[in-house]
């Protein structure tokens, strides 16, 4: 019987996982191989770049996902404040309770980060820029705005590391509930 092939979007996700266990140096062609079920000659017909082609396109897509539910919601709001509520549940979403690494932070720490780098720098600078405008158009002066935004994008990815440092998502979960009060939001202005 043939086995059919994930889709794109499918198979991005298997090949992040591989990198989140193994990261860039660690996460071998066969491992990717075994993960997504295709040959060797399948994920160079796919990735003719290889591995670096494959993180490239695995940044790309964690990216796009984060453009259409944090940066956008962030960026094109009316409410800014709801955008901002909106950030903090996305990411909470996305890093499942601080139970999932940030790929894009792993790689800027690897020795690989130089192959990526205008792509994670890209990536930070979108996410401080656009929770710096949110919070400037929710009455935060600009240099205090953009200091809020500078440590509040630290803290999800400092308690990112952490939480996995200790094994404890919830210290993930009490990080997020700090930083949304320290921006100006309250319990109470949960979406």
């Amino acid at each position: 019987m043939r086995r059919i092939a994930p889709d794109r979007d499918q198979l991005l996700a298997m090949v992040a996982e591989v990198f989140r266990e193994h990261g860039y140096e660690g996460a071998s062609i066969a491992l990717i191989g075994a993960a997504t079920g295709l040959g060797k000659g399948s994920l160079y017909h796919l990735f003719p770049g290889g591995k670096e082609e494959m993180a490239g396109a695995v940044i790309a897509h964690i990216d796009g996902w984060f453009e259409d539910n944090v940066f956008a919601p962030l960026r094109d709001g009316t409410d800014p404040r709801a955008g901002i509520e909106h950030m903090f549940e996305a990411t909470d979403s996305y890093f499942r309770s601080g139970r999932r690494v940030c790929l894009i932070g792993a790689f800027a720490l690897e020795e690989s980060r130089d192959l990526f780098a205008s792509q994670i720098r890209d990536y930070f600078g979108r996410w401080v820029g656009h929770l710096a405008d949110a919070l400037a158009r929710d009455g935060h002066g600009t240099t205090e705005a953009a200091e809020l935004a500078e440590e509040a994008v630290a803290a999800i990815q400092g308690a990112l590391t952490l939480a996995r440092a200790v094994d404890d998502a919830g210290m993930f979960s009490r990080a997020l509930r700090r930083t949304r009060m320290r921006v100006g939001l309250t319990a109470g202005d949960d979406i």
